[in-house]
């Protein structure tokens, strides 16, 4: 969704393409918009044509790694003047969510569900990245909340790109039957535990 207003302010976040606003005298006024992209875009880079509030059809350029609140400069694309000297139209960056992967920094954490007997016994499973799934090795006695990291999974960054961060979360089957009942009863006699001990 677009949307504009005058003035010359600056958004929140870094810019790109960033230069003078165009405050000269005989200049135009600064135009402001935004652009809600893919995760998928905003980690790779893209390319798109945007409508602006002048009338215009533009191409803007995506580099690879932006996130929400950035801004693009597009100069000379802005409100014209009557010198005939157009300001620059400030287009900002909305990443929109993604149903698997949550931004921190260059970092993408992803929850991971995985069985209870997977969590006893140790696994390899495919997980999912923005680049393909990759196999990642579950040892036994994985608890909820442990969280691998996959170097180089996440979103690009100066000097290489960030991590994906996968935190477990053990789920239990869709029913419990008397046979699953009678084992974890078992267990308890046998192999009582208690994992609130910290909190007494």
């Amino acid at each position: 969704m677009f949307g504009s207003r005058g003035g010359a302010a600056r958004g929140p976040g870094p810019q790109f393409e960033d230069e003078d606003l165009g405050a000269a005298t005989g200049a135009g006024q600064d135009l402001h918009a935004s652009l809600t992209i893919t995760l998928a875009d905003a980690a790779k880079g893209t390319k798109t044509r945007v409508h602006l509030p002048t009338g215009k059809d533009v191409e803007v350029k995506i580099p690879a790694g932006i996130a929400s609140g950035q801004q693009i400069r597009l100069k000379g694309q802005g409100w014209p003047s009557g010198s005939g000297r157009s300001g620059d139209a400030l287009i900002t960056i909305n990443v929109a969510p993604h149903p698997l992967f949550k931004p921190d920094g260059a970092d993408l954490r992803l929850e991971l569900p995985i069985t209870l007997y997977e969590a006893t016994l140790g696994a390899k499973m495919r997980v999912p990245t923005l680049d393909g799934a990759v196999e990642l090795a579950i040892p036994a006695g994985t608890n909820t909340g442990r969280t691998f990291r996959l170097r180089g999974k996440g979103l690009k960054a100066k000097g290489g790109a960030g991590d994906l961060l996968a935190t477990v979360r053990v789920v239990m089957p869709d029913t419990v039957d008397d046979e699953f009942k009678e084992l974890m009863k078992k267990w308890r006699d046998k192999r009582p535990y208690n994992p609130r001990k910290d909190l007494e």
